[in-house]
């Protein structure tokens, strides 16, 4: 009984200090699922609705994207009436706007990368450039813990030396038995949280059981958040690479 109750006390101290080591994967192995699994491993096509939620006011949008890895992505604007056929392009490092309303085409600086998308809570960088949690980061589990009645890994992650990120730290919240992000939380430079993001209404969409509701709240503004609900979206579906082109903004529809 002694032995037993010390080798219990080995595997709580391992557990704690090293979760790895018993689960079998490093957690840049569970973030890189977690990622593939949302974002398709090769691809991914979605359709969605973002509801901005502030004090005195509250707009909707629509819109769809492309993604091919983390080189490649354009959103178009499908509504409303007034932003409809607006789109934006990443291709590697560099990102552009098209505005049908005043037909020009604009270049996106880096600097513009933390800012707001359409006045949400969303940054540039999280709808277009799209930074790797797989590739910018490092990262380390840091424990466990339960969302939803669900038991997930607690992941930090810290980004790389020469990694053109927004976030200090971003710390995920992800399932042990099927992969999916339930909780994101953003740090600045100093390590002040900025936003949390929860994802909810998991469901099977594109043939995978995944989060179809997202919430974004900033840790500073009261009465302000921002959801986004999932349509519609397919994987790994096939997209040549000249589909991701300035000229092919302006065809959207």
């Amino acid at each position: 009984m002694k032995i037993f109750a010390l080798f219990s006390k080995v595997l709580i101290i391992i557990s704690l200090l090293f979760p790895h080591v018993l689960t079998g994967q490093s957690a840049a192995e569970i973030v890189k699922r977690a990622d593939d699994k949302m974002r398709g491993e090769s691809s991914g096509i979605s359709t969605m609705r973002m509801q901005v939620i502030r004090p005195t006011w509250e707009r909707t949008i629509e819109f769809k994207s492309w993604s091919k890895g983390t080189d490649k992505s354009m959103v178009l604007i499908t509504a409303p009436a007034k932003e409809k056929g607006q789109s934006f392009l990443k291709t590697g490092r560099e990102m552009w706007n098209w505005n049908p309303t005043i037909s020009r085409t604009i270049k996106l600086p880096p600097s513009m990368l933390s800012q707001g998308w359409m006045g949400s809570d969303l940054t540039n960088d999280d709808v277009l450039n799209q930074s790797s949690i797989v590739t910018d980061y490092s990262h380390r589990i840091t424990g466990s813990g339960r969302l939803e009645e669900r038991d997930c890994h607690v992941i930090e992650l810290i980004p790389k030396d020469d990694a053109a990120v927004v976030w200090g730290k971003v710390i995920l919240w992800i399932t042990k038995n099927d992969y999916n992000i339930l909780k994101s939380e953003y740090f600045d430079e100093d390590e002040y949280l900025v936003k949390t993001e929860i994802a909810a209404k998991i469901k099977n969409m594109g043939g995978r059981t995944i989060p179809t509701e997202f919430k974004l709240i900033p840790a500073d503004e009261e009465n302000q958040e921002t959801r986004l609900i999932l349509i519609d979206i397919q994987f790994n579906v096939p997209i040549d690479d000249s589909f991701f082109s300035i000229q092919n903004m302006k065809k959207l529809h």
